[in-house]
């Protein structure tokens, strides 16, 4: 028994740090990860490894198919679109919910929106986890334990979207901290469908610059400005 937490811990361990290594880009999209790799690379036993590997395919961080080696996720974009738009319909009954229940704002979306402001205001665009943070305390709030679970499973996606493009400022945080800081003011006010609408607008625009920046063609929304900012 002891064994077997011991190597659940240290498969825990290898899967973090190969996110990690994903998300920040140090493994591009396509590149190739083997057993043998991740074994020398950790020092691990190869049933480890592969351990490690499933968790992320499981996550879709990387993929592969039968008897053939894994590798970083290529997204397009007809997958960002598909990622977002599944984002948006969950997200937006969620703020629905917590408006019409009355539920109080959590305190950690406001913390995450206000790490946000800091990073913006020290000259930083690396806002992508406190704004993944931002959206995942709300869908938390709702309490429901799968509903977690299957948003969990779209911002892993987003972020694998997010670090192919890191780098390449294209969300102003500006526009991000303005759009969250309104789309909590109509959750607590119990205007659950003024959030949607205003989600609705928020995710469109990231979705389609993201989709131009993987070489699509993106749609009117990546430059319409934002509403709640002055014209």
């Amino acid at each position: 028994m002891v064994t077997r937490v011991q190597v659940t811990s240290v498969v825990d361990a290898i899967a973090t740090d190969l996110r990690a290594a994903v998300l920040g880009g140090e493994l591009g999209p396509g590149a190739s990860l083997t057993e043998a790799e991740v074994a020398g690379r950790y020092e691990v036993a190869r049933a480890t490894a592969k351990a490690a590997i499933e968790r992320l395919v499981a996550e879709a961080v990387l993929e592969r198919s039968t008897n053939r080696t894994a590798r970083v996720v290529r997204l397009g974009p007809a997958d960002v679109r598909d990622i977002y738009l599944s984002r948006a319909f969950l997200e937006a009954e969620v703020l629905r919910r917590l408006a019409r229940a009355g539920t109080p704002v959590p305190e950690a979306a406001h913390e995450a929106n206000a790490e946000i402001r800091r990073r913006w205001e020290a000259s930083s665009f690396d806002v992508v986890e406190p704004d993944m943070r931002f959206h995942s305390s709300l869908v938390d709030a709702v309490d429901n334990v799968r509903t977690s679970r299957m948003y969990r499973s779209l911002t892993s996606e987003v972020r694998l979207c997010m670090a192919q493009v890191q780098g390449r400022q294209l969300l102003s945080p500006a526009t991000i901290v303005a759009e969250h800081e309104r789309i909590l003011d109509h959750v607590q006010a119990g205007r659950g469908d003024a959030a949607a609408e205003l989600l609705d607008e928020h995710l469109a625009r990231a979705r389609e610059l993201l989709v131009g920046a993987l070489g699509g063609q993106p749609g009117p929304e990546a430059t319409l400005p934002s509403s709640v900012l002055p014209a």
